[in-house]
């Protein structure tokens, strides 16, 4: 198994009587991981430690294996675009990345060659490049501000809400740019609402909720640990009344709803794991010809529910 990139132990953070993360642990693994989570969950506060703004009050948090706070070596390893932006909106992009680029230790000399690569990396059309920012949409201040986090090619990219703003064109350009970046083993951290893109984008997924994890790990395994909350599936066979009759007496019902023209029996199980083992056994028992099965798979949009709001 793959060495954690980013790795808390036992942490907190408060603001006062506010907990923002309350002693919490977790791993980060190489690849693309999506951070979800409601309003409050404490993925910001998250985002601020890893990127070494914010001090943890307790515990500990690791990054490559050493602490972020006030650690620049640590933090030259790590590209960061926030979800707030503040991009002048007199300079032009090239202007922007190259005053950037000369605070972060970059030689002058590198531009506009490192410019002219870095926006052509995140799709920014060439003939918006003369213009002003000011005069930018919002998908395209994205893209200057996700070119202005690779400059100084990280080795951890870290993106808060990287899709706001952009059409699903855009969004598609840049869940591009993301895969060909981990690709190169750039390991990236996505904080994001939209679950869609981070479902088709990330391994692994890392959700929050009043300062608690919630749940880790790849999604599959994520599913797999959910057999507390009751699974969905829909059979069509000769007989539904029977069936749900048999489904009954096996304690296995948590609610049923049959559908006498499509000769279908849709149905609510709580444990999962021992219906299944029992499923075979049960079928040939009750010599009903099954015409179809099927199971509403859980997708990242339901596991966020479930966990958020149980």
């Amino acid at each position: 198994m793959s060495e954690a990139i980013i790795q808390g132990k036992k942490l907190s953070r408060w603001y006062g009587v506010v907990m923002g993360l309350n002693n919490i642990d977790f791993e980060i693994l190489p690849g693309i991981t999506g951070l979800v989570g409601p309003n409050g969950a404490g993925k910001s506060t998250l985002i601020q430690i890893i990127t070494g703004q914010l001090q943890p009050s307790s515990g500990m948090l690791t990054v490559f294996g050493d602490e972020p706070w006030n650690h620049p070596a640590v933090l030259k390893r790590i590209g960061y675009c926030p979800e707030r932006e503040s991009l002048p909106e007199h300079l032009k992009p090239m202007d922007w990345l190259r005053g950037l680029g000369q605070i972060s230790g970059i030689s002058g000399h590198a531009f506009p060659e490192l410019g002219v690569r870095l926006l052509k990396r995140v799709k920014l059309g060439e003939q918006h490049w003369k213009k002003r920012m000011g005069q930018y949409s919002k998908g395209m201040r994205q893209r200057v501000k996700l070119a202005q986090a690779l400059m100084h090619s990280p080795d951890l990219l870290i993106l808060d809400e990287p899709m706001n703003g952009l059409d699903p064109m855009g969004r598609q350009d840049i869940a591009d740019i993301l895969k060909g970046l981990a690709k190169e083993g750039v390991s990236i951290v996505i904080s994001s609402h939209i679950l869609a893109e981070l479902e088709s984008l990330c391994k692994n997924i890392l959700i929050l909720n009043w300062g608690r994890v919630i749940a880790s790990g790849a999604k599959s395994e994520i599913r797999s640990d959910l057999s507390q909350w009751a699974e969905e599936l829909c059979v069509r066979c000769e007989d539904p009344h029977k069936l749900a009759s048999i489904l009954f007496q096996e304690g296995h019902l948590l609610g049923f709803d049959i559908q006498e023209e499509e000769k279908k029996l849709e149905f609510r199980i709580k444990d999962p794991g021992q219906f299944y083992q029992r499923w075979n056994v049960l079928l040939q028992s009750s010599n009903l010809t099954i015409y179809e099965i099927s199971s509403k798979s859980q997708s990242l949009h339901q596991i966020f529910n479930k966990v958020t709001t149980s």
